[in-house]
This record gives C-alpha cells, sequence and structure tokens, in this order.
C-alpha cells in the first residue's frame, strides 16, 4: 500500500494492536494520517503507527492516554471506538461479573475515551467519531446476548451523540460489520455450562459463529470502508460493511420482528 504525504490529520483507534484496529492503523497511515492507538499491553506495532499503553476500561488512564496525545499532536481529529471482546453462552448460566466485565470494556470504555477526546473536539469546532458495532446489535444471536446488547447500546449512544454534537461540528456514526477474519474468535470467552440443559444448542450454536467468522470479510476490508467514512462530508447514523450485511439489515426493517428473531435462531440452534 502506497503511503500518501502527511494531511495533518490526528486519529486515534481503540484495540490497535491486532486485527481490525491494527488493519485500520495501518490503513489511517497510508492515508496520511498521523495515528495513535490504545491497546492494553506493551506491544511491537507496525512502523508510522503510535502505540500508547492503555486499559480504557481505566478511566483515569483514558485521560492520561488522551492528554498525552493532545500534548505531542496537539489535536484529535478523528476518534475510531473499536477496542472489545467477545463472551457466549446461555445467559441464565453467565456469570454476572462476567457480563459486566464485557460492558466495562465494549461499551464504557467506549464512552470513557469518547469524553475524554470530546473537550478537544469541541474547542476546535470539529471533529468525527466512528464507533464500530456490529449487525449483531440489530440481529441479536442467542448464546451471544451480552456482546449483542452492548453494540446495541453503542447504536443507541452513537444517535445520542449524533444530537447533543452537532452544535459544535462533530460527527458521529456507527459501522455494522459481519463476520470478519481476526484473532477475536479465538479470544472468545466461551462458556458451555448448561449445554446438556440446552439439549446441545450452545455449543452448536458457537460451533456456527466461529465457521461464519473464519469464514468472513478480510480486516482491510472493513478499515477501507471506515477510511472512506472518515473522509465523507455527511454521515448518516449507521452503515454496515459488505453488500450480503446490508441486505440483511435491510431485510430486518421490512420484516416483522418475530419473523427476523425466528430465522436467526434456526440459524443459530
Amino acid at each position: 500500500m502506497k503511503i500518501k504525504q502527511k494531511n495533518g490529520k490526528v486519529a486515534l483507534v481503540t484495540g490497535g494492536s491486532s486485527g481490525i484496529g491494527l488493519a485500520i492503523c495501518k490503513r489511517l497511515v497510508a492515508e496520511g494520517y498521523e495515528a495513535y492507538e490504545f491497546s492494553r499491553r506493551d506491544v511491537e506495532i507496525f512502523e508510522g503507527i503510535k502505540h500508547v499503553s492503555c486499559d480504557i476500561s481505566d478511566e483515569n488512564a483514558v485521560i492520561q492516554g488522551v492528554n498525552y496525545i493532545i500534548e505531542q499532536s496537539g489535536k484529535i481529529d478523528l476518534l475510531i471506538n473499536n477496542a472489545g471482546y467477545g463472551i457466549s453462552g446461555a445467559v441464565e448460566f453467565t456469570a454476572l461479573d462476567e457480563a459486566k466485565k464485557l460492558f466495562d470494556v465494549n461499551f464504557f470504555g467506549t464512552v470513557a475515551v469518547t469524553k475524554a477526546v470530546l473537550a478537544h473536539m469541541r474547542n476546535v469546532n470539529s471533529g468525527r467519531i466512528i464507533n464500530i458495532s456490529s449487525v449483531a446489535a440489530r440481529l441479536t444471536i442467542p448464546y451471544q446476548a451480552f456482546y449483542s446488547a452492548c453494540k446495541s447500546a453503542i447504536n443507541s449512544l452513537t444517535l445520542a451523540l449524533r444530537n447533543e454534537l452537532k452544535r459544535f461540528n462533530i460527527s458521529a456514526c456507527a459501522l455494522m460489520p459481519g463476520d470478519v477474519r481476526t484473532g477475536f474468535t479465538d479470544d472468545r470467552r466461551k462458556n458451555e455450562d448448561g449445554d446438556g440443559v440446552y439439549g446441545g444448542s450452545i455449543s452448536r450454536a458457537v460451533a456456527v459463529m466461529e465457521k461464519d467468522e473464519r469464514g468472513g470479510m478480510s480486516p482491510e476490508k472493513l478499515a477501507k470502508k471506515v477510511c472512506k467514512l472518515a473522509k465523507k462530508n455527511k454521515l448518516k447514523p449507521f452503515y454496515a460493511c459488505g453488500a450480503e450485511y446490508g441486505l440483511y439489515l435491510f431485510f430486518e426493517k421490512l420484516l416483522p420482528q418475530s419473523f427476523s428473531n425466528f430465522v436467526v435462531g434456526k440459524i443459530y440452534s
């Protein structure tokens, strides 16, 4: 990928040390951005990407990380909230602490980073926020209820931000990808407690999820979509990535919710 001249813009990507986040960072650097990434571990990162060690579930660490970027580069033009992980299992048998930890990273981590960045964007009357959501926010997947719920919460957060921030010339959208080939699949925290009680449907559903993810789109395709959204003059609230996923969401709007939920249940059973 040919690297363009610097365009003077500064981007922050959460969860940028691997998978989707790393692909986004690489694409941003190629597009001429000064790209920072937040991740928990100190890692060797792709040339041109600036790593900041930060646990986004720790609000003080987030504030320190954002302040560091402002000290180094003076601004943040683009925020991409990507960090997160998955858990699976029946609602009944999922420990509440595990569900809360998921929300602490996937949802409240997104909130913490957004809050820390907003004052700096507001002061210059400009900024763009892209939240990485999921098709699962709209097509809720059984035995992945908490992941679907936190992504649905991100969609709601995005809608609220659009109305709150438009007076400051700050725009926000949520990108809802479907299956993507990354380490997310292997890193999912799987809980098959109660599988016998549920007739083996927990393990079958997770097997379908994993097969679909391993055959999904490349993270580079998603990164390309993100960079297109970063440059659009006007953003819609929600975008899908991949024609088939856009089609799924189109029919989800048209069909009765009970029917679309029934179809999802048949797929993951």
